[in-house]
């Protein structure tokens, strides 16, 4: 936007009885801006986009956020605004459905559409607002910085901790079948039980995952990798069974 000292020195070139053209040559502006000028030299007032206010529902915000705190990210459209994007795995597409029904709960009559990728899809929306959504937006990985929730953010997982639950484990998570052996009256016996992972680089995506879980009665404990605590596990019979209620399998 040029101010409008630039303004009156290209429209003073006009008044000289130089043409359009040769005083764009001179002094890099559009015609079609020198003449806007003469009819309109002060600037258009900016229009500050309007605080989009709470999300519409709640419920499905808390699902939504703990699909971007695992797989989403927020980028700047090259002109204004921002899209927001979550990635999902071609091999659930009941969970590509849920990612669009929740972004159109959040933000009612807003455009979402599917990116493909390979072996994924981008589940994507465009607003002005996302950041404000989501303000745990910001230059680089997740992992890499610091993420905690705003107060009316964390009054709404408080509200809708199931749901938190159930979006971070359909981003970050896994419903799983594992087996031991174990030898009863010298017969070696094979024992299969469910269990729940959740694997984040992020020690503060991690602590929000497991102080829910606390707050949910369901007991964890973290599996290392490399000496990295980067998984949290969920094995006991009674915490899986809650599990199993409340979030189930990806589909």
């Amino acid at each position: 936007m040029y101010d409008v000292s630039t303004r009156k020195r290209a429209l003073a070139l006009v008044a000289q009885g130089r043409s359009l053209n040769s005083v764009s040559k001179q002094t890099g502006i559009s015609r079609a801006a020198i003449r806007s000028w003469q009819d309109r030299l002060e600037p258009l007032p900016r229009i500050a986009p309007q605080d989009p206010g709470p999300p519409a529902d709640e419920c499905a915000y808390a699902y939504l956020l703990g699909l971007y705190l695992g797989d989403g990210c927020i980028s700047p459209h090259r002109r204004s605004g921002y899209y927001l994007r979550i990635a999902c795995a071609d091999a659930w597409p009941g969970l590509i459905e849920l990612c669009r029904e929740a972004i159109r709960k959040v933000r009612p009559g807003i455009g979402v559409y599917i990116l493909q990728r390979q072996g994924c899809v981008a589940v994507t929306s465009y607003s002005q607002h996302w950041p404000r959504l989501f303000p745990q937006h910001g230059p680089g990985k997740k992992h890499d910085r610091r993420i905690t929730l705003e107060p009316w953010q964390q009054a709404i997982v408080d509200a809708h901790p199931w749901e938190f639950i159930r979006g971070l484990i359909h981003s970050d998570g896994c419903r799983i079948t594992n087996w031991t052996e174990k030898t009863i009256g010298a017969e070696r016996k094979r024992y299969e039980y469910p269990r729940y992972f959740f694997t984040n680089l992020s020690d503060d995506i991690r602590q929000l995952y497991t102080d829910t879980l606390d707050k949910l009665g369901v007991e964890w404990t973290y599996c290392t990798r490399n000496g990295t605590p980067f998984n949290v596990s969920v094995a006991r019979k009674a915490s899986v069974a809650l599990l199993d209620a409340h979030v189930g399998p990806k589909h």
